[in-house]
């Protein structure tokens, strides 16, 4: 374990399995430079799995939900600077050295999604410039916040979907977000499964009904028709 980290990993898991394993064997290296690495495991086989494998500092069970897996990590991350990776996210190691003198604020990352096609390159740009203009990121955007920063707004809210919209917005009244340079990669996963395009109209639908006071627990029953715990 970490004697007094710098910055604080923050991995939710969901069944990931080999995903999650292949990225905390590619973490590893950062450890030995003030990383602390906490896995929150939301229900699922993961922590079972893995949680026996000198892979994290911490390994929690959690309620499924990306913010409630999040938050319960936060609250015992010790890092002067929190970062909150997804699973299908790919970073060069060299941007979370950035992230070890990142300044006492909030911010993240333009995404490439991944492999990268016409479509997906077309995607990427559209969320690039949309959060660019908005100050608004996303989980596959490697959102990162000062611990400080992160509590002084109260953190994630206790929803199901939408947790990242709702953090930048409270994290927007302390002060604009922090472009740090670099970029980092995502899987095309599920806009390859649905289809980029209905992705697209899915999530803009979603996300016009969530600014128009929807219940984002509702919403999340719609997005994840497959979860049946989430959707509990």
């Amino acid at each position: 374990m970490v004697e007094q980290p710098v910055l604080s990993l923050v991995i939710p898991t969901w069944d990931e399995g080999d995903s999650l394993l292949a990225l905390l064997q590619s973490l590893q290296p950062l450890r030995t430079q003030g990383v602390e690495i906490l896995v929150a495991d939301g229900e699922g086989s993961d922590l079972a799995r893995f949680a026996g494998l000198p892979l994290a500092d911490h390994w929690l069970a959690t309620k499924p939900g990306r913010a409630f897996q999040m938050q319960a990590a936060a609250t015992i991350a010790r890092g002067n600077t929190l970062a909150f990776v997804h699973v299908d996210t790919r970073v060069d190691l060299a941007l979370f050295q950035l992230l070890l003198t990142a300044p006492d604020g909030w911010g993240f990352f333009p995404v490439q999604l991944l492999p990268e096609t016409s479509a997906m390159r077309l995607v990427a740009w559209s969320m690039n410039l949309r959060s660019r203009l908005s100050g608004i990121g996303t989980g596959d955007q490697l959102l990162w916040v000062s611990r400080s920063r992160f509590w002084q707004v109260g953190g994630y809210p206790a929803q199901k979907l939408m947790e990242d919209i709702a953090l930048c917005r409270k994290l927007k009244r302390t002060g604009a977000p922090v472009f740090l340079p670099g970029r980092v990669g995502s899987s095309a996963r599920r806009w390859q499964q649905r289809g980029w395009l209905r992705t697209i109209v899915l999530m803009w639908t979603l996300r016009a009904r969530y600014w128009l006071g929807a219940d984002p627990d509702h919403l999340a029953r719609i997005y994840y028709p497959e979860h049946k715990q989430l959707n509990e």
